[in-house]
């Protein structure tokens, strides 16, 4: 679904941020990428939907190289892309449902359409009954679940998850993630978890790469990975989470 192929990301100041990373993240998973602050974490998830691109190496999205992309197929790509953040990304001045609406409405679908959507849409998140709400009147778990909501109206194909629930508590952070579970398996949804939390990928995850210093330094499947680790920032998130 997403592959990287020895991709570098070098920015203007010298930094490098990425350094010859090759990746695949299978259609369907729920990939944890995982690593302290600094690490390249969100660098890499920007990579995806190409809102970075790389100094060098190929990035394919479901075979489509987006270095060989124009502006058009960016854009193509975009809507078959989900994104959901850490500070939530809301209007504030838009209703709950004029949030989830604003992809639609940029994207030109019909009123009548758009409606429909954005119903389904609060439905299934389990907000239906706060349409006309504004986001400073939610909780956080609330807020991020509008955020879902929103980053899924274009019906995408994946779903990026940048630091999604560090800013909730443990049992808000549980009920996102259990709704993300539900939306990989009734969806086919591929998603990509960034976090620092190690519980966060043992809670969801099918599998998981470590990054440090802007490399993979393990990935596999969750129980290998964690069950198997050696790398010293492997360890050092395992002791963090223990």
């Amino acid at each position: 679904m997403i592959v990287l192929e020895q991709v570098s990301k070098r920015f203007a100041d010298g930094t490098v941020a990425l350094d010859a990373i090759s990746l695949t993240i299978p259609r369907g998973a729920v990939f944890g990428i995982i690593g302290r602050s600094g690490a390249g974490k969100s660098t890499l998830l920007r990579l995806f939907n190409g809102l970075e691109r790389p100094s060098a190496g190929v990035v394919r999205v479901d075979g489509q190289s987006l270095e060989a992309t124009g502006a058009a197929g960016l854009r193509a790509v975009r809507r078959r892309v989900g994104m959901i953040f850490q500070s939530f990304g809301l209007l504030a001045n838009r209703t709950l449902a004029g949030n989830v609406a604003l992809p639609l409405e940029l994207a030109g679908v019909s009123t009548v359409e758009r409606r429909a959507r954005v119903a389904e849409l609060l439905e299934r998140v389990g907000l239906a009954d706060k349409a006309g709400v504004y986001p400073a009147h939610l909780s956080g778990g609330q807020r991020q679940r509008i955020g879902i909501a929103r980053a899924l109206a274009s019906r995408p194909d994946v779903l990026l998850c940048d630091e999604a629930t560090s800013a909730l508590d443990p049992e808000t952070t549980r009920a996102v993630l259990t709704l993300l579970g539900d939306l990989n398996r009734e969806l086919g949804l591929t998603i990509v978890l960034i976090t620092h939390e190690m519980s966060v990928v043992r809670a969801v995850c099918t599998q998981v790469a470590v990054l440090d210093r802007g490399r993979v330094v393990e990935s596999g499947t969750v129980d290998a990975v964690l069950g198997g680790a050696r790398h010293a920032a492997t360890l050092a998130l395992l002791g963090d989470a223990a």
